[in-house]
């Protein structure tokens, strides 16, 4: 159930929050919405736990082989759009974590995949630090405002440090995905 803050007392909608829009406008009252839009595309077995990957491109081709058994995407197609964007630039944030995304034709909504390496790996992060926290991000080939949201949702949960302690030291997959439903 979400718990909407206004002026100053709680109210509880009706029903959980199901429907993207509510999703969307309701995460954004931090600590009160237990269902993020990440949560919504992170399923279970989206979530890799001390991964020995010993650079990008190794990191890259596990994501490849994770979605092509997941969804049946190719796993040259997740490679290559990966990397494609990487070309433009690097999706390392700092502090150890990257977003990498990647824009995927023919897939009908976003999906996502968490993974903790055993070893962080280099990343050309703007402060340097190699990276140890990967949240893979594939969208529709023709994304929309959605695509941006998520990134946005995304880099407020990394930017958390208490967050990204949890997501350190997170025990297994449910701990991980609920560390994200609740924003710490």
């Amino acid at each position: 159930m979400c718990r909407l803050r206004t002026g100053g007392r709680q109210q509880s909608p009706a029903g959980p929050c199901v429907s993207q829009f509510e999703s969307i406008h309701v995460s954004l009252f931090s600590g009160f919405c237990r269902m993020s839009q990440i949560t919504q595309l992170l399923p279970l077995e989206n979530i890799i736990l001390d991964l020995d990957a010993s650079s990008k491109k190794r990191v890259f081709e596990h994501v490849g082989l994770l979605f092509e058994n997941y969804l049946g995407i190719a796993r040259s197609t997740v490679f290559d759009s990966l990397f494609a964007r990487e070309k433009l630039g690097s999706t390392g944030l700092g502090q150890g974590v990257a977003i990498p995304h990647g824009r995927i034709k023919g897939l009908k909504d976003a999906t996502g995949a968490f993974l903790r390496l055993a070893a962080p790996v280099p990343f050309d992060s703007p402060d340097g630090k190699p990276v140890s926290l990967l949240f893979v991000l594939l969208v529709p080939e023709v994304a929309t405002e959605q695509h941006l949201q998520i990134l946005s949702e995304l880099a407020q949960h990394f930017s958390d440090r208490a967050c990204r302690e949890a997501l350190a030291s997170a025990i297994d997959s449910n701990s991980v995905r609920q560390i994200f439903a609740d924003g710490t």
